[in-house]
């Protein structure tokens, strides 16, 4: 069975697969895999999956990562986890980090090793609001004047999961997931700010507008206009897909070459949950 794929444009970022994964995921897995580092965001409308069934497809890109916040894993399930603005009893019952949320990022930024794939599952769709934009990273790099990939490619930047919690507290009220989560207290680590794809061997960028503290080799000031530069160039309209959910949909991005943020949604007029499952 070939994948039936689409294109989302001429740029080759983003396609769709039009493919019932509850079914061909496995028989489907070598090319689904290939179409990832081909396009590097892969929607996949109309799914009817279990919680078995998602982590079926997502082991289709790789290990799953079961390392994740416990309060919001789900049940005999190892690696997926809840994402929602849906309060019962009080509490949040998934990852939720104010209605506002807008933070760039590549998923899980600030461990140690790099998330290869992400996957996200969408169970209750708002109405209004609650998109998921995608970066196309490797494109963005792609199109920077020669001098400055020459400058930044041998860069490092420092990720941590701290001063992520303090910034996201600040931007929403004192809400925030990663601040009292089980992974909060990770120690900071040091990624290269240019990665070379293992697979595709293309070249991006690995930013993000609130884990990184610092770029190693350079003062404050000057690490933080050139991360502001740089994530402003790479979130600018041409490498930028908005994403509408619609109850179903299945959409899978490759970590090591794009970023994404969500963006504002009415808690208090539109229930969103989605799952995910990460894979290194």
């Amino acid at each position: 069975m070939d994948l039936p794929l689409r294109p989302l444009d001429e740029s080759g970022f983003g396609a769709v697969v039009d493919a019932d994964l509850a079914i061909h995921a496995e028989r489907l897995a070598p090319q689904l895999a290939a179409a990832l580092h081909q396009h590097r965001l892969l929607i996949v409308p109309r799914q009817h999956l279990t919680h078995a069934d998602l982590l079926t497809v997502a082991s289709c890109f790789g290990t799953v990562d079961t390392s994740v916040d416990r309060r919001y894993a789900v049940g005999g399930f190892p690696g997926l986890t809840v994402i929602s603005n849906i309060v019962e009893d009080g509490k949040h019952i998934g990852i939720y980090d104010g209605d506002n949320e807008e933070e760039w990022h590549a998923d899980n930024s600030f461990k140690p090793q790099l998330t290869s794939a992400t996957m996200l599952y969408s169970a209750i769709t708002p109405q209004r609001g609650g998109e998921t934009r995608f970066a196309d990273a490797t494109r963005a790099y792609a199109d920077l004047p020669p001098a400055v990939r020459q400058r930044i490619e041998p860069m490092r930047a420092v990720h941590s999961i701290e001063q992520l919690g303090a910034l996201q507290s600040q931007a929403s009220g004192g809400q925030s997931s990663i601040a009292a989560g089980s992974l909060a207290a990770s120690p900071e680590v040091v990624h290269p700010l240019v990665l070379t794809h293992p697979v595709t061997g293309a070249r991006s960028m690995l930013l993000g507008s609130m884990v990184i503290s610092s770029i190693t080799t350079l003062a404050e000031q000057d690490s933080r206009t050139l991360l502001e530069e740089l994530l402003e160039h790479t979130t600018s309209a041409p490498y930028v897909y908005s994403h509408r959910w619609e109850q179903g949909d299945l959409v899978v991005w490759d970590n090591l070459a794009t970023l994404h943020t969500a963006s504002p949604c009415d808690s208090s007029r539109h229930r969103r949950l989605l799952y995910r499952a990460a894979v290194r």
